[in-house]
């Protein structure tokens, strides 16, 4: 297997996971979020997507809702992007 197969089969998987996440909120909040993104990602943006996907849905979810802040470990930049991305589509 190539390197481009490699990361090929990595953006299918987290696009799978993204839209089978246990709550249908967050399904429709990341499924959207990387059928758009993850074909333009390298290899460390798609690690700092699949480190906001190991979080879990309510404390997520929450974060996207503006409910509550995200710990310290949390990279808030790509929040912040995940965030416009979902709000751009609920108001185009």
């Amino acid at each position: 297997m190539t390197a481009g197969e490699d990361i090929s089969m990595r953006r299918k998987k987290l696009r799978y996971r993204a839209w089978h996440r246990g709550t249908k909120e967050m399904d429709l909040i990341l499924g959207p979020y990387a059928d758009q993104h993850t074909e333009a990602m390298n290899e460390a943006e798609l690690d700092r997507l699949e480190a906001l996907m190991d979080e879990e849905d309510p404390p997520l979810l929450k974060w996207v809702m503006g409910q509550e802040e995200p710990p310290a470990h949390v990279d808030r930049e790509f929040l912040a992007h995940l965030i416009a991305d979902h709000q751009a589509r609920l108001n185009p």
